[in-house]
């Protein structure tokens, strides 16, 4: 359980944070640009929610899941997670099979891409393909850290998967608003290029 009774501590305004195994790093740590990321894309998954709809339910369980993959992130050492005083938060291979299945249900509605699609259209799309965005960026740094030698593999499959899961739902936002906006490549350059 967590805790929260005084919300600044000033121990960051020397540039450095504490890892949830109390080791402390700067700021600009990629472990911590990691973590801070999928933060970000939590708060970009809280704006897909107020226009959820039927997606309300499967993006509270993303979200849930996102603060799971911070902890993931923020913790150094995986070879040492037996040896910690408390069970280990990691991200877990059943929820990146889950996404696969969300995934194919959602796909199984929508006609084959026949071109690239432009972010947009319903606002609940706009706001997913933000965050899918988002989650590629997060999904970077976190392989980024893996190069360094400590990362949990099935949370870098999560915020692969999760990447797929947000573009096929945006698709589905979009079915009953007009569909899919098509790239079309050149429109702009005119009939002389």
């Amino acid at each position: 359980m967590v805790v929260l009774n005084r919300i600044y501590t000033r121990t960051g305004d020397g540039g450095e944070t504490a890892l949830s195994d109390g080791s402390r790093v700067a700021k600009t740590d990629p472990r911590v640009e990691a973590y801070g990321t999928v933060d970000e894309l939590n708060a970009a998954m809280g704006l897909c929610r107020l226009h959820g709809g039927a997606m309300a339910d499967p993006l509270a369980v993303i979200q849930n899941e996102l603060f799971d993959l911070g902890a993931d992130l923020s913790r150094p050492d995986m070879a040492g997670d037996a040896k910690a005083p408390y069970p280990v938060l990691r991200i877990i291979d059943e929820q990146v099979t889950r996404l696969e299945a969300e995934i194919d249900a959602m796909n199984a509605r929508l006609a084959p891409l026949r071109s690239f699609i432009l972010p947009g259209g319903s606002p609940l799309a706009a706001h997913l393909h933000m965050a899918r965005t988002i989650a590629r960026r997060a999904e970077r740094q976190a392989v980024a850290l893996a190069a360094l030698g400590d990362a949990n593999p099935a949370a870098l499959r999560y915020l692969n998967r999760l990447s797929d899961w947000l573009f096929v739902a945006a698709r589905v936002a979009n079915l009953d608003a007009g569909g899919d906006i098509l790239w079309q490549p050149g429109a702009s350059r005119g009939a002389e290029s």
